[in-house]
């Protein structure tokens, strides 16, 4: 008979397994100055210098909870120290997470070299002096259950500095203006250095390039470069500034609830005289107009609204302009909001912006292509692309999808940490 596992053995199992699943892919380490405070210095003039901290940095989770052993190798892998590996006089967890965040320990004080087992580390035999700092809750360091940070060693440094913000580009140019906000825990990564803005990193002088990450919501926008290159000259500092944007609502109401009796109840004769000037059209490109009693203009609008339909591009544009027109003329939705409308915008970085009031005009009275100057756009009609971009335009924004919000919307990366 086999031997039954018990319930607590299974139980145990289950959370080292959770715990060291949970490690390989949430937190971060940082190494830092002696002040605890900057989590991306990582060149230092002296090994008395290196001091570790961890916790949530960033858009970065804080580590799980715990007592981790510490070492330090050659960028490849080779031990220099450790808290552990003989000939360590003893096993040590140095580095404590409470709460996610972790303690600011001194390297030099907390590991033993290699070579023979006094405090410190070995040096590195990389060329370029450069280090990597390792912590886990395991003291064999599993590929899986391990968080580390690179730092170099430089006699004399004078580092330069890289700093990386983001900002919400309210206006949509792709400038950081006087008065928009910057946008914290964004990730982006310096060649393969991941960290989340705004950060400020020490680096040797040379040309580094610089991405922002996508978030996994779909209504962002940018509205700068993904990537920059930059570059690091020693002893002073570069900065790099990405600008997005996020699109949501901004009070639109559908031609259905125009047609409908809550947005019966809202329309007025002078609305009537209002649609009269767009120089809507109907299915088979004649003016559309509204001459009877307000009671029978409401049952015609209902009609015309919900038979529209794009084999005259004409038609359907002139339906969402009529629900675009109602829903500024009730104070529904801003003239002078700002909504994404692709090739047909005439604003912000690479003319794809433009404001309702303009919207609405360009769709009226543009002397091209505008419904008063061509009232019948069918297939083939060298009108009928850029009726069917304000079309979109007006339809997104009835429902509420292309508006520039006044402020960051939520985001989340996938993965959310670093590696």
């Amino acid at each position: 008979m086999k031997p039954r596992t018990s319930l607590a053995m299974l139980a145990l199992l289950a959370l080292l397994f959770a715990v060291k699943t949970i490690f390989a892919t949430t937190g971060a380490i940082y190494t830092t100055d002696s002040s605890c405070s900057g989590v991306n210095v990582n060149i230092f003039t002296s090994k008395d210098d290196v001091y570790l901290n961890g916790g949530p940095q960033g858009g970065g989770s804080g580590l799980p909870d715990g007592s981790y052993y510490v070492q330090v190798t050659t960028p490849d892998g080779t031990l220099l120290g450790s808290s552990v590996a003989p000939p360590a006089p003893a096993s040590t967890q140095p580095f404590v997470v409470t709460g996610g965040n972790g303690n600011c320990i001194q390297l030099v004080n907390t590991i033993y070299k290699a070579s023979d087992g006094t405090l410190g580390f070995d040096d590195t035999t990389n060329g370029g002096g450069e280090y990597k700092v390792w912590v886990s809750l395991d003291p064999t360091f599993p590929a899986n259950g391990v968080k580390t940070d690179n730092f170099k060693i430089r006699v004399n440094a004078q580092p330069g500095r890289l700093c990386v913000t983001k900002f919400y580009d309210a206006n949509a140019n792709g400038i950081f203006d006087n008065g928009e906000v910057p946008i914290p825990n964004w990730k982006f990564f310096v060649d393969s250095l991941c960290r989340f803005t705004p950060e400020c990193l020490m680096l040797d002088a040379g040309s580094y390039n610089v991405c922002e990450d996508s978030p996994v919501e779909m209504n962002w926008i940018r509205t700068t470069a993904t990537c920059i290159n930059a570059t690091v000259t020693d002893g002073e500092t570069t900065n790099v500034d990405f600008g997005n944007l996020c699109l949501g609502g901004g009070g639109g109401l559908t031609l259905g609830f125009w047609s409908n009796p809550n947005g019966q109840r809202l329309e007025t004769a002078s609305d009537f005289t209002a649609l009269n000037l767009l120089c809507l059209r109907n299915a088979n490109g004649t003016m559309k107009t509204f001459t009877g009693s307000v009671n029978a203009n409401k049952t015609a609008l209902h009609d015309w609204l919900l038979s529209a339909n794009a084999t005259n591009m004409a038609n359907m544009l002139s339906a969402q302009l009529a629900a675009m027109k109602l829903n500024v003329l009730h104070n529904k939705v801003s003239g002078s909001a700002l909504v994404y409308a692709g090739s047909c915008g005439n604003t912000g970085v690479n003319g794809a912006f433009i404001t309702i009031n303009d919207l609405m005009s360009a769709a009226s009275t543009d002397a091209t292509c505008g419904l008063c100057a061509d009232g019948s756009t069918l297939a083939g009609d060298p009108c009928r692309a850029t009726q069917e971009c304000w079309k979109t335009a007006l339809d997104n924004a009835n429902n509420n999808l292309n508006f520039v919000q006044p402020g960051p919307c939520p985001f989340t990366f996938n993965p959310p940490d670093c590696p």
